[in-house]
């Protein structure tokens, strides 16, 4: 608790004097005399006026040196001098007392955020009103005067008013309440109450409780960081309560200042919890966080906490970022910004480690009493190394010089604790990070250092150690081009996560794949059970470095390959091993490019892919190491259908590989997926299941899951039984966050321009469609889109409009062009995102159909306008592949011309392409079709 003495001001700002609008307000209250009403509107009519041009003049401040602690401190200065006068004029001009009683006292206090002497611009103000004994009339109107000038003034007050007795009380049994009053600032009023408060919360509430506080401090920590997401590396972060952010450093303040009785961060250097270093990197945090919280406060006009994309690029922008060859201005930014999120876990953990050595946290009594009689029992050689000790079954160092007299130590201390089971000690993590110069091209291209690291990442719990590695910078450090990567995201909506953390989740799936027993990753796990021994290391190295390229301005699967040639042989790989890591890195994406976006029922797709793969070997490690990277992106990236996807494209191409294309083969395996689908659905007589086999082209059964196949028998079977010409299932897949609309309908040229029109009109945006026919001319299309709605029976409700809709279409009731033109597409988080329209036509992929495929910037109604185009443009199109990866749409169609013919003519080509780029980047000026 800090008393108004003791805080620290910023310079007053001329343009908010207080002299000045102090003698207004005297001069209002003389105006006004008898007109109590009158008088406070004005005031705070008046004093609204005033904080909005000191907020204009701390924006400009702002910008201007980009310090956002002063931001943060001028804004505070100004809101105490608004109470300050407020209080003055309560008790001056309104109820005022001449000769006040006993009871006629109160302290006007500062608590929680606002007590800490800092203030968003959008901050809600938190004030205690102290008073010697219970509520009186006197002060409850004084206490009214403030509260509701500042209400009208447009501010968010928290308040509470309390005798001394009555917070000492409350602060015992409320951990909220203690945290509050922790924090409290004298501003006005009867500072003797308020030094009461300090004397007795110290006394009666502090002394002997600093590890009931320390514990459930970091309880809410864990339980906060639970509710936002673990990872201190989402790309959209909550400034102020994720992990790493603002509300890590007040917990990290806090508990010092219970523990320590600091009354400023400073005093924590003199007792030895951070050194200089440590102090200066503490603030700097801090001065960046209050820079990026006061931005987008200032932004949005709101107390938005979310760093979102829509804000990203603003922020960057005004804290004067620029773009660089191969990152843009935001990725910098945003680099920046979980580099500082990583410094506040790594003083958080120095912080514990201070709190573990003075035993602040709470030890089992049995455990005290040992340790007193026998002072090293926690403590034990780390086996087979004098360097390492074990502490309290973590592993520290023997002594402060261990990395320097070895600097293989920085490694071999990863691998032991690996291999030991042991977690770390934050004391060896501190030094580890401080004896980074140690590592230099010597000890990168020592053999026994390289082994070591390749021991870690092929073993168990090698995401964990590999994490702990990166936080140290040691990981980094030993494998450069995997330093250059940490902390950068993608400023894009597929993927979830930085580079680095993507990286190590993957390797992290990769260890799942190989354990097995996980229905996600099937294929993955028998082909890993399947790979030549000598080729474990390859996926292993394969999966951590596949991206380490990005942020270049060389393609990243090109530059990556490079890499690999560069740093494989360091780590041990042979020149054939090296080649085939290179040469996975750099195809990286094609098995998840052609699963998804080519037809694999055309045999012509298949052999062009078994003409990259080039062996089943190489195959199965790209099957892994796809599977690996896509369930790596993100929750709800991988589903069921791309796991089809990626397992009909597998066996659809291994019979090339070991001897041509086999339909014999295909045949068998559409025999298993029909004999499998009999076995699990039981529901149906012999006659009726064959019947309904024969139903779906080969294709159907290689290319959807188990599931869905049962689903749309028994969906199939309910429409037609009653009778309905159009028939939607409503589905919804949580993790994916989409409501899944399966439609069955008379096959029609146009069906699916028109269920994209009629999603277009409700507003919703298709992420993925998997469209499929039957043999007697029945369309089976699944379409997944956006959820507008939390709740399912509001989607549902939406999906039956999407579903009235297309009905009335197809009996010509309703014309789509006006439905959807009256819909103003809805751009929300897509603005800030620029995606190069790209059109390309080409006959390569298939023998009887012209593939074209388009990428654009997603957004509701793309299909419709596409599909329309496209029959505009006199082309039949026979399969569609829609794809949505975040904020980019890559739809792929197979065409003809309207005698069946590919499209060969290179000047029907360029206009097919220059109308799609058109509508691509000015869909609301191409021409609308008919429906």
């Amino acid at each position: 608790m800090d008393s108004i003495a003791t805080a620290t001001r910023p310079p007053a700002d001329a343009r908010f004097d207080t002299a000045r609008i102090t003698a207004a307000i005297d001069a209002l209250a003389a105006e006004h005399r008898g007109h109590a009403d009158i008088f406070r509107s004005n005031v705070a009519r008046m004093l609204k006026a005033e904080l909005l041009v000191a907020r204009q003049a701390a924006e400009a401040m702002l910008l201007k040196d980009r310090h956002g602690r002063h931001c943060a401190e001028q804004l505070c200065h100004v809101q105490d001098q608004i109470i300050r006068m407020l209080f003055s004029a309560a008790t001056r001009h309104l109820y005022h007392s001449p000769v006040p009683s006993s009871s006629e006292r109160m302290a006007v206090v500062a608590t929680g955020g606002y007590g800490r002497g800092l203030m968003a611009p959008e901050s809600d103000i938190d004030l205690l009103f102290i008073l010697p004994y219970k509520q009186t009339a006197w002060g409850e109107q004084v206490a009214e005067v403030i509260l509701y000038c500042l209400w009208d003034m447009g501010l968010k007050v928290g308040h509470a008013t309390r005798s001394v007795d009555e917070s000492i009380r409350q602060a015992r049994g409320d951990m909220t309440i203690r945290t509050g009053i922790l924090e409290a600032r004298f501003l006005t009023g009867d500072q003797a109450l308020y030094e009461e408060l300090v004397t007795r919360f110290d006394t009666e509430v502090v002394q002997g409780t600093a590890s009931e506080f320390v514990a459930a401090k970091l309880a809410e920590r864990e339980e906060r960081h639970r509710r936002g997401g673990q990872s201190r590396y989402l790309v959209e972060p909550n400034v102020k309560d994720g992990k790493g952010g603002l509300r890590d450093m007040h917990t990290l303040f806090w508990i010092a200042k219970y523990v320590y009785r600091v009354r400023d961060s400073k005093e924590l250097v003199a007792r030895g919890v951070f050194d200089a270093q440590e102090y200066r990197t503490f603030k700097r945090c801090e001065d960046f966080l209050w820079s990026v919280r006061c931005n987008i406060h200032f932004v949005t006009n709101r107390p938005e906490e979310r760093l979102s994309f829509d804000l990203q690029r603003d922020i960057a922008v005004r804290l004067g970022y620029t773009s660089h060859p191969g990152m843009q201005d935001v990725e910098r930014f945003m680099k920046h910004y979980f580099l500082i999120a990583k410094q506040v876990g790594d003083l958080t953990a120095i912080l514990c480690a201070k709190l573990e050595d003075q035993q602040t946290k709470p030890v089992p009594a049995l455990t005290r009493m040992m340790a007193k009689l026998r002072p090293d029992a926690g403590r034990r050689r780390v086996p087979g190394s004098d360097a390492f000790i074990i502490d309290n079954n973590r592993i520290n160092l023997a002594t402060p010089e261990v990395f320097r007299e070895d600097p293989i130590n920085l490694i071999r201390l990863f691998r032991l604790a690996q291999k030991n089971n042991l977690a770390f000690h934050p004391d060896a993590m501190r030094t580890a990070t401080r004896s980074l110069r140690l590592i230099n091209a010597e000890m990168r291209e020592n053999p026994e250092a390289n082994a070591l690291f390749m021991e870690i990442l092929t073993s168990d719990n090698a995401e964990t150690v590999l994490r702990r590695m990166n936080e140290t910078g040691v990981l980094g450090h030993f494998i450069r081009s995997f330093g250059r990567i940490v902390s950068m995201m993608q400023f894009n909506m597929y993927h979830h996560y930085t580079v680095d953390e993507h990286l190590l989740r993957c390797v992290g799936i990769l260890q799942e794949i190989e354990r097995g027993g996980n229905d996600e990753f099937v294929v993955a796990s028998d082909l890993m059970r399947k790979i030549q021994p000598e080729h474990r290391a390859v996926i292993y190295i394969t999966v951590l470095l596949h991206d380490v390229a990005k942020g270049q301005p060389e393609d990243h699967s090109i530059a990556g390959a490079k890499v690999a040639r560069r740093l494989c042989p360091r780590l041990g790989f042979n020149a054939a091993d090296t080649e085939l890591v290179a040469w996975l890195i750099e195809e990286h994406l094609t098995m998840s490019t052609v699963a998804q976006s080519r037809d694999l029922s055309d045999a012509k797709t298949i052999e062009k892919f078994a003409a990259v793969v080039q062996s089943v070997e190489q195959m199965k490690l790209l099957t892994i190491l796809t599977t690996a990277d896509i369930r790596g992106v993100g929750p709800g990236v991988w589903n069921g259908w791309k796991a089809q996807l990626i397992r009909t494209l597998y066996y659809e191409t291994e019979p090339v590989l070991t001897g041509g294309f086999s339909e014999v083969n295909r045949a068998q395996r559409i025999e298993v997926a029909q004999r499998e689908f009999r076995h699990a659905f039981t529901e149906w007589p012999e006659a009726e299941l064959n019947s309904y086999i024969s139903r779906h082209y080969p294709a159907y059964w290689l290319k959807v899951e188990l599931s869905q196949k049962i689903r749309h028998a028994r969906f199939l079977r309910a429409s037609e039984e009653a009778g309905h010409k159009l028939a939607i299932n409503v589905g919804f897949d949580e993790a994916r966050g989409v409501t899944e609309l399966t439609i069955l309908a008379v096959d029609h040229p146009w069906l699916l321009s028109i269920i994209a029109g009629a999603c277009a009109s409700a507003g919703a945006n298709i992420v993925d469609a998997q469209i499929y026919t039957t043999t007697d001319g029945r369309a089976l299309d699944t379409i997944a889109i956006s959820r507008e709605y939390d709740r399912d029976d509001d989607e549902a409700r939406r999906a039956t409009r999407i579903g009235d809709m297309i009905e009335d279409v197809l009996e010509g009731k309703l014309r789509l062009p006006e439905t959807v033109a009256k819909r103003a597409a809805r751009r929300g988080k897509l603005k800030p995102f620029v995606v190069e329209p790209e059109v390309t036509l080409n006959n390569n992929w298939s023998d009887r159909y012209t593939v074209i495929e388009v990428s654009g910037l997603d957004r509701p109604g793309l299909l419709y306008q596409l599909t329309t185009a496209i029959s505009k443009l006199n082309l039949n199109i026979a399969s569609a592949h829609v794809a949505t990866f975040g904020e980019r749409a890559r739809d792929v169609f197979y065409v003809t011309d309207l005698l069946g013919a590919q499209i060969t003519a290179p000047t029907r080509q360029t206009a097919i392409k220059r109308a799609l780029i058109h509508l691509l980047a000015h869909g609301d000026a191409a021409e609308r079709p008919a429906a």
